[in-house]
């Protein structure tokens, strides 16, 4: 009894001590060095019964006062945070939007515990190219200012921009072959004319 105590403090310890505050099952499997997942599980979904631990969607556990970002980036694989969510924080658009938006493999939208989650499909290639994109160290992937304009200029042909000062053309220039399109291409060149 002592041992099976052990492994479940073992458990949940090693998932407040970890920087990230969302997990997938695999993600605590690899954390604690668990092979059973079906045991592993039992033990997570105590950790929710108990309080200890969230669960806002199936197969997904966080920490309380989890990350939205990083819950965003889980909830759908391939994806990063872009489009009108960055341009905010960058100031290139200045209506307020409260949601965080991604792009993804679909096209989807989800609200967990009042927070929305809005995913805008977009063509694999785009998605694995990186250019424009960081990973933080909780595991969170976001675009630059740069690569989130591209990203909804790509999108939505004719969308309106508050403020595309704060944007650096170089980059804009530097990412946009990572969208193979002409039609894109030229929309980038009239709003970003030569001076």
């Amino acid at each position: 009894m002592f041992s099976s105590q052990n492994i479940n403090n073992n458990v949940i310890l090693s998932i407040f001590k970890d920087k990230k505050t969302v997990f997938r099952l695999r993600d605590v499997a690899l954390l604690v060095g668990e092979k059973d997942f079906e045991l592993l599980n039992k033990k997570l979904n105590y950790y929710v019964r108990t309080g200890k631990l969230l669960n806002p969607r199936k197969g997904i556990y966080a920490k309380p006062g989890y990350n939205s970002e990083e819950l965003a980036c889980i909830l759908y694989t391939p994806s990063y945070i872009s489009l009108e969510y960055v341009l905010q924080k960058v100031g290139v658009l200045f209506q307020y939007d409260s949601r965080i938006t991604s792009v993804s493999y679909l096209s989807r939208s989800i609200n967990i515990e009042g927070q929305t989650y809005s995913y805008r499909k977009i063509k694999g290639e785009i998605i694995a190219n990186t250019r424009g994109i960081s990973r933080q160290i909780n595991q969170v992937n976001i675009a630059s200012g740069e690569r989130a304009f591209l990203d909804l200029l790509y999108l939505n042909k004719n969308y309106y921009f508050d403020n595309l000062n704060t944007l650096n053309k170089t980059k804009v220039f530097e990412i946009l072959p990572v969208y193979m399109s002409k039609a894109l291409t030229n929309r980038v060149k009239k709003l970003f004319p030569d001076d």
